[in-house]
């Protein structure tokens, strides 16, 4: 039996429509996972930090509204803690606490370098699901964006009992995207994308540059792939899906490429890219 093919049913007519849509979008989401912002110590790491910045700096320089969906509030916590591991849920959610200060002082300095505004906001899926407290973060994202200040939001860890495990601002952020209507999602992980298996155990896994109406071969195929240090990508997988599923291109590209939000403003490959079911990429 022949091996699948991902790019059957996604040409590449369809795929270049897709990165030129996400080339001119107006207003993006940038999500970026703990690993892209942390040591292999799981510290915040700085030099991570100030790159996702600079990066993100590039689309405001494009006239771009940005939302950043930040993870790496308990790694920061654990940097200020010198390296203190948590066994339970409660000191899970003290060292949030601890570290989510941490982690907007060092987001505050490294846009100031720009002389951009930040504002941090916290949410919790009762946000995000109660239509009245939803249309409040939607006017005061619209507020922040008048403004020209860029949101940062992660989940609000002191007061949530079930979102301090690995992927769950993966959903946040697609969940923000349509609920924003955003004209496109970026997941940026250390990975660099959607691969046909575990590129941290097999070298020889493939880049999957795209994702349409392979889904279901692609998601089987995570799934398969799936381990403990790698589980996190079934949830970027899926949160892409939904936005594209809303008409929302997404993308899961990696953290520590050069230029990779440039790259992605320019239409040029990066990462996986899943194309928008409905829309005017549509067949």
């Amino acid at each position: 039996m022949s091996e699948p093919s991902f790019t059957d049913h996604t040409d590449s007519e369809t795929v270049e429509r897709a990165r030129q849509r996400a080339a001119t979008a107006d207003r993006v989401i940038v999500k970026a996972g703990t690993n892209s912002l942390t040591d292999e110590n799981s510290r915040l790491d700085r030099v991570k930090l100030d790159k996702l910045v600079s990066d993100i700096m590039d689309l405001r320089d494009r006239g771009k509204s940005v939302i950043l969906v930040s993870s790496g509030a308990i790694g920061a916590g654990k940097g200020m803690l010198n390296g203190e591991e948590t066994e339970t849920l409660e000191e899970s959610q003290a060292l949030s606490t601890v570290g989510q200060s941490h982690l907007m002082r060092h987001y505050t300095q490294s846009f100031d370098r720009y002389d951009q505004t930040v504002a941090q906001i916290l949410l919790t899926e009762h946000d995000l699901t109660n239509p009245e407290r939803f249309t409040n973060v939607h006017n005061t994202i619209e507020t922040l964006f008048d403004w020209g200040i860029v949101p940062i939001i992660n989940e609000n860890d002191a007061v949530a009992t079930e979102e301090i495990q690995i992927g769950d601002n993966d959903m946040l952020s697609a969940s923000v995207a349509i609920g924003m209507d955003v004209d496109l999602l970026v997941t940026l992980t250390d990975v660099g994308g959607v691969y046909t298996g575990n590129p941290k155990a097999n070298q020889d896994a493939e880049l999957i540059e795209a994702v349409g109406a392979n889904y279901d071969a692609v998601q089987s195929l995570v799934e398969e792939s799936t381990t403990a240090e790698f589980g996190g990508i079934q949830t970027k997988v899926e949160g892409a899906r939904d936005a594209s599923e809303h008409g929302t291109p997404a993308i899961i590209a990696g953290s520590q490429d050069r230029d990779v939000l440039e790259r992605i403003a320019t239409a040029k490959p990066a990462g996986t890219i899943f194309v928008p079911i409905n829309g005017d990429t549509d067949d």
